[in-house]
């Protein structure tokens, strides 16, 4: 018990106490912010590889960027990417990031569906869709039930069985191999349920939009609940996202 002790008091505490409030590296790159400064736009609309950056108005879309950085290396008198990984929001057009806008992302609350609080506000099971994913994303949700993230606190858990889920978490840019079984492992959901897309890749089909080789046609018949962008997604901006989801508005 005393080695226990002295192990505790030297290694202080192994989990983020809020996680509403951490602080994270300065190399992360999370909320953008654009300026109004009078530069080659062009130049930097060409340089992202996933047309996530557009012009007349200059813009940069959360949802298609892959956050590697290089229009604000390229340019950071126009683009500079802040730590605010509060980056989650239910309104598909609200990822995309204007000139001259600095200011939180967050949720719509008249967009949330009363039923979500009311079944899942104390406990909310996800069932996980790697849909061709390449595995970033899936790493970084599973951190999210670690000793540092602890996201089973709030009654935020992934579980095995779609049959014993409230919703799934879909990663990856959904293949045409994964366009069946991402709608069977939906099917078996027990009403009422959610849907979290995850990642630059599930929003949008990141790097891979536009290819033959994607089915994405499952997007198109339901209502997504919550876009987490991220390139993968990080454990803070995927916990903060559903606990805002989920809490109480009364």
């Amino acid at each position: 018990m005393i080695e226990d002790i002295k192990i505790v008091m030297h290694q202080g505490k192994q989990f983020i106490p809020d996680v509403t409030a951490a602080k994270v590296p300065g190399i992360f790159r999370g909320r953008p912010v654009i300026s109004q400064a009078d530069v080659d736009e062009q130049a930097l609309v060409e340089l992202c590889p996933t047309g996530a950056i557009r012009s007349n108005p200059f813009s940069l879309d959360l949802g298609k960027c892959t956050f590697c950085g290089e229009c604000a290396f390229a340019n950071p008198e126009k683009v500079k990417f802040t730590s605010d990984y509060k980056l989650a929001t239910n309104e598909r057009e609200n990822l995309i990031i204007k000139a001259g806008e600095d200011k939180p992302m967050g949720l719509n609350p008249d967009k949330i569906r009363k039923e979500i609080h009311e079944y899942f506000g104390g406990s909310l099971k996800l069932r996980q869709i790697s849909a061709a994913g390449d595995n970033s994303c899936e790493l970084e949700l599973n951190a999210c039930g670690n000793v540092n993230f602890d996201m089973g606190r709030f009654g935020i858990e992934f579980v095995a069985s779609p049959r014993h889920a409230d919703g799934i978490v879909i990663t990856g840019p959904i293949s045409e191999n994964m366009a069946q079984p991402t709608q069977i492992c939906y099917d078996a959901v027990p009403d009422p349920k959610i849907i979290i897309l995850a990642g630059t890749d599930a929003i949008s089909g990141g790097i891979l939009a536009g290819s033959k080789a994607l089915n994405r046609t499952f997007l198109d018949k339901y209502p997504i609940d919550l876009y987490v962008p991220g390139n993968p997604v990080h454990p803070l901006t995927f916990i903060n996202g559903v606990l805002e989801l989920i809490k109480s508005r009364r």
